[in-house]
């Protein structure tokens, strides 16, 4: 009798194991949204860790049968993981996920995009052609995603919509008292100017008023000429930029010598949850990012 509770007992749990909604997100941002909207009716897998170019994000073989057992894929969209998804979604063989299907999730549903580019011409570099995919660094329209997220987990199981979207409403408040908080923290740096490695925060200085002054890299994708490095020095001194942020995804030493030149602040700032210690969530994540520019342009 006991054996047959204790086995009794083990079916359950991997029943319940079983009954997931099993989730792969393209980036970690994602992955922790979907945390928050599923709780515990969710298994979430990202294929990110947060220090990758979330264009790029290198294509392991464990991802292959971790596709193929996915309920839904989660993306950013823009075309953001061109370089790699469509390989993975390939090699999964799995129909649940591919495009079109009810379990490919395209986050980017809903959102108007900045700097959509006239031109797709490689010479320009690696463009966005449909318009800068970072607008989840801009948290209003973070919870745009999140509203995605919740639509497709209601949609694939939906016997548990009340729970979804009792989740997806407390993490709206607890970000909406967030945003409100960052707003009044960021007030110091609204007007400041900035120089990033890549174009990856558009929305963010859009949000909070700073002015994006220009990139690290010559063209998307491109690594900067000595002649770039220097006429970007030159304009920063003469309009008296006071920040260089280095990603974590880029090498710290062109963002550090440009830095030095323009004798201005270089940051380390994280584009996504994990891309730095202490940065396991989205909140923490623009926590972390809000308290460092004020920091900055404090100095």
């Amino acid at each position: 009798m006991k054996l047959f509770r204790l086995l009794l007992m083990a079916g359950m749990i991997a029943s319940a194991a079983q009954a997931k909604v099993c989730v792969v997100t393209t980036l970690t941002d994602l992955a922790d949204f979907t945390r928050e909207v599923g709780d515990d009716l969710v298994e979430v897998r990202s294929l990110a860790t947060g220090i990758e170019d979330t264009h790029g994000v290198p294509m392991k073989p464990s991802f292959v049968p971790v596709m193929n057992r996915a309920d839904l894929i989660v993306l950013v969209g823009f075309d953001c993981e061109h370089a790699f998804l469509p390989a993975l979604l390939e090699a999964s063989k799995n129909p649940r996920i591919q495009k079109g299907n009810v379990g490919y999730v395209d986050c980017a549903k809903g959102i108007t995009p900045l700097d959509v580019p006239k031109s797709t011409d490689h010479s320009e570099g690696d463009v966005h052609p449909y318009g800068n995919p970072h607008y989840t660094l801009d948290p209003v329209l973070a919870k745009t995603a999140v509203a995605e997220i919740c639509d497709a987990l209601v949609a694939f199981a939906p016997e548990h919509e009340a729970e979804f979207k009792r989740n997806r409403d407390a993490y709206l408040a607890k970000l909406d008292a967030k945003i409100a908080e960052w707003k009044t923290e960021a007030a110091p740096i609204k007007g400041a100017a900035f120089v990033s490695y890549h174009e990856h925060w558009p929305y963010f200085a859009k949000r909070f008023g700073l002015k994006y002054f220009g990139t690290v890299e010559l063209k998307p994708g491109i690594d900067p000429t000595a002649r770039h490095i220097e006429e970007l020095v030159s304009s920063m001194k003469a309009e008296h930029v006071p920040i260089v942020v280095g990603e974590p995804q880029f090498p710290e030493k062109v963002p550090r010598l440009i830095a030095e030149q323009a004798g201005v602040t270089l940051v380390k700032l994280p584009i996504m949850p994990g891309g730095v210690p202490g940065t396991d969530t989205y909140i923490e994540m623009m926590d972390y990012i809000i308290k460092t520019m004020v920091a900055a342009v404090k100095k």
